[in-house]
């Protein structure tokens, strides 16, 4: 099983400047989350998996 990566944070406050920058750093933290969030669930069908091997 492979480990769980941290979650990724919220740029803060002072990180976006608000010009509609592209990437704006809130596209990149939405995309990373997407993600970890995609890698979470395969963490978990593969210990829903392996729990029933047992």
């Amino acid at each position: 099983m492979t480990a769980a990566k941290e979650k990724p944070t919220p740029p803060a406050d002072f990180e976006c400047c608000e010009n509609q920058c592209s990437p704006c750093v809130w596209d990149t933290y939405f995309e990373e989350l997407r993600i970890w969030k995609e890698a979470q669930e395969k963490l978990t069908a593969e210990k829903e998996g392996s729990s029933d091997d047992e």
